[in-house]
């Protein structure tokens, strides 16, 4: 990107920018709305219902946005518990593992890849582990390498709770199946393996041909031969995700209103996608629609998880040092000039996609001690103000990114 990327000062960006109490309003409006939703899971009824307000939200910003459907093949759970000694524990298989049927697997509960020297140094027949919300990697490690019948996985996030993790490998299911149960449970799970005691998993599912829907603009440039500014968020998830999804939905939107407003050089394309739980179905779809965007794009601005959550904070991830100047020149009038940076190869979320196809990005992705969590919910788990900071510095951002020659 030759002759660096400088920023306007917020109020040479684009005119009539609005305070940043207009914005901390419908900001609040978005993530209550979306908190109040229920279970946004990809492809499901709520997911569905969540697209359509989305799509009337864009559209009042005074883009003309249209829902993108892509299909999948949907996981409907059945049965899913861990019954140890008659007690049942209710949980979530992994997505992207196998199943089991009514009947379950019934077997010795074990740490796991151990061998337990009271049962002649057998195997146990089914395996736990404790994994974070977000540690998708190392149980992905686990699985490759298991030799057993199933796995219980239970999910140690900061507060207690079942907090599922992302089935990266949706398309691509692998290994036993693998039953995820609230960290409430881990002190039953093992005292049943300590005691040795048979335990009886159940994760049955139902798959159906499904539609999930990304919700998308395109707002013109006056110069349209220039590569295009990309915004984009995931908005689907485990549970109602308040502060996980709110955040990057209510910049999303507020990003979109300032382009509209600006008139700016460069076309600028706007992305929500549904999948982001399952592999990222929804971006790579949007990717296999637009050949080559990935990479010709002028640059990606990708609104992750936890913009503004209450009880974390958010870091940058840039992809190179001209994308880092020109986001906390926008971050700087906003006091958010100290946000904590990563480098590109600790890059998160829906920006690994872009990075995977030598995309430039600049990503804002946070923590959350509701991360996934069924309690995620609005307004505990939200700051509005620091959402709508966020909101003007990334608007700001994007319309002086759009507005270069």
């Amino acid at each position: 990107m030759a002759g660096g990327l400088a920023v306007a000062a917020p109020s040479a960006a684009w005119t009539d920018a609005p305070s940043l109490e207009d914005t901390a309003r419908r900001a609040a409006d978005v993530i209550r709305g979306y908190s109040a939703e229920g279970l946004h899971r990809t492809a499901t009824a709520v997911d569905r219902a969540s697209a359509y307000h989305l799509f009337e939200l864009a559209r009042s910003t005074g883009a003309s946005p249209t829902l993108e459907p892509f299909e999948l093949s949907r996981v409907d759970p059945v049965a899913q518990f861990l019954e140890m000694e008659g007690a049942r524990a209710e949980g979530l298989p992994m997505f992207d593992g196998g199943f089991t049927d009514a009947t379950g697997v019934l077997g010795r509960l074990g740490p796991i890849d151990e061998r337990s020297a009271s049962l002649s140094g057998e195997r146990p027949d089914i395996a736990f582990v404790q994994v974070s919300p977000g540690g998708e990697a190392a149980l992905h490690g686990m699985r490759v390498a298991s030799r057993h019948r199933a796995i219980v996985a239970v999910t140690t996030g900061a507060r207690p709770g079942l907090c599922p993790v992302n089935a990266a490998s949706f398309t691509k299911p692998f290994g036993p199946p693998v039953l995820q149960v609230g960290s409430e449970h881990l002190s039953a799970v093992q005292e049943a393996a300590a005691r040795d005691r048979p335990v009886r998993v159940v994760a049955q599912v139902n798959r159906r041909r499904a539609t999930a829907f990304n919700v998308v603009a395109t707002v013109a440039g006056t110069r349209r031969e220039l590569p295009p500014v990309c915004v984009m968020t995931p908005r689907s998830g485990w549970h109602a995700n308040a502060s996980e999804r709110g955040g990057g939905l209510a910049c999303w939107l507020e990003t979109m209103r300032a382009v509209v407003a600006a008139h700016p050089a460069r076309t600028v394309r706007f992305v929500a996608s549904s999948g982001h739980e399952l592999g990222h179905l929804g971006l790579h779809a949007y990717l296999d629609r637009n050949a080559g965007l990935a990479q010709n794009a002028l640059a990606w601005v990708h609104l992750g998880a936890n913009i503004g959550a209450s009880t974390g904070n958010t870091r940058m991830t840039p992809s190179n040092d001209e994308l880092t100047a020109a986001a906390l020149g926008a971050l700087k009038p906003y006091g958010l000039e100290t946000i904590a940076r990563a480098s590109a190869a600790q890059v998160a979320g829906e920006a690994t996609t872009i990075q995977e196809k030598n995309g430039r990005f600049i990503s804002f992705i946070g923590q959350n001690a509701w991360f996934h969590n069924p309690s995620d919910l609005w307004p505990a788990a939200v700051d509005i103000q620091v959402v709508a900071r966020f909101a003007r510095a990334v608007a700001d951002l994007t319309v002086a990114l759009a507005q270069r020659g």
